[in-house]
């Protein structure tokens, strides 16, 4: 079974970011808290007993990011998906992926699937 849920976040390289602790704490914030409600939502609730077998976020934006800063800008959407879910996240199968948006798009999107 799969499923793909699309989340209005616009994540950003955290490691290019030259902003104040608070302003990155408070957007992380908002993005864990938005994944798991969003999930829990569309989704409904998780059994820890049955996480997905692997799940592939998409950044979706005008511009790509290289691997390490695309790994990078999904922290908060990870630690999202673990607090829907139950589990720990290094217990999860994380794929990245991106694909180009029109100027001023900006999502990710999260594809489970389960066996």
């Amino acid at each position: 079974m799969k499923r793909t849920v699309e989340l209005p976040i616009r994540t950003v390289s955290e490691a290019n970011q030259r902003e104040h602790w608070g302003k990155k704490a408070a957007r992380a914030k908002v993005h864990r808290r938005m994944t798991a409600a969003i999930l829990l939502a569309k989704v409904g609730k998780c059994q820890p007993n049955d996480p997905p077998d692997c799940i592939t976020l998409t950044r979706i934006a005008p511009r790509s990011l290289d691997s390490d800063n695309l790994a990078g800008s999904f922290k908060a959407v990870r630690d999202g998906i673990q607090d829907w879910c139950g589990v720990n996240d290094r217990d999860l199968v994380f794929v990245y992926a991106q694909r180009r948006g029109k100027p001023g798009e900006y999502a990710v999107e999260i594809a489970m699937e389960w066996q």
